[in-house]
């Protein structure tokens, strides 16, 4: 009777923002379990992916004891969590396809904003189709939101598995080795008993490295816009001159 009740005021407990909780409460399964609503259905966007994935790489590492109290296996996060997360986003397409804009015909609230599907359609304009679908797996709430949109918008189901695949297991298998690699030297940093305290700062160095592609592709249009700039000048001076000896 105790340990039913003890075990029923941890659920109680619970806190699915908190990735190190998540972990231990639910183990494997729960990766899979985040992976695929995360990717797949709108109330998902505001759970911990990154730092969920990173940490349960850390969990199947042979310091996951000393660090985090629980151990994962490596082999089932990297075959699991990509197959969830395709799966979801997959899913998040097919409800896009199928339900259109209605799907986002709701009025702003403390969990959904419209400002989320104007991003995401943002990036699908900036990238294109293959592009943007890779890049916004590495996109906290974009990689939400991008699925549906894509398939409101039209992109084939066929085309966009491709990419889905893609996206899928760079994002979940990159972290989670980058966790699983990474574990020894945080060990070595960090005391157990002080890794909550640094958990939030290594969460969001996690989430900052995650969207290092969108930041180089951001520069990389950024950098192609100014030489065309640059070059709309020369041009139009090649285009006067070329009129002036057409004159003479």
């Amino acid at each position: 009777m105790e340990e039913k009740t003890r075990a029923v005021g941890e659920l109680l407990a619970f806190n699915p923002l908190d990735a190190k909780g998540l972990l231990n409460t639910f183990g494997v399964i729960g990766v899979w379990i985040i992976m695929f609503v995360e990717t797949g259905l709108l109330v998902g966007f505001f759970f911990p992916g990154d730092s969920l994935l990173f940490l349960a790489g850390v969990g199947a590492s042979s310091v996951a004891q000393e660090l985090l109290g629980t151990k994962l296996s490596l082999t089932q996060l990297l075959i699991g969590a990509p197959l969830c997360a395709i799966a979801g986003a997959q899913l998040g397409h097919y409800l896009g396809a199928r339900y259109g804009r209605r799907m986002f015909d709701r009025p702003n609230s403390k969990l959904f904003k419209k400002e989320y599907v104007e991003k995401a359609e943002y990036y699908f304009v900036k990238f294109g189709p293959a592009k943007a679908v890779v890049l916004a797996r590495f996109i906290p709430i974009v990689r939400t939101f991008l699925n549906p949109v894509a398939g409101t918008i039209g992109m084939s189901a066929k085309q966009f598995f491709l990419w889905n695949v893609v996206g899928g297991i760079l994002w979940t298998d990159g972290i989670l080795l980058a966790g699983w690699a990474l574990a020894k030297q945080i060990s070595d940093l960090i005391p157990p008993e002080k890794i909550d305290t640094y958990l939030l700062p290594a969460v969001l160095l996690i989430v900052l490295i995650s969207a290092m592609p969108i930041f180089i592709e951001i520069f990389r249009g950024w950098r192609e816009r100014r030489r065309n700039k640059g070059l709309a000048p020369v041009a139009a001076e090649d285009g006067r001159a070329g009129a002036h000896r057409a004159a003479d």
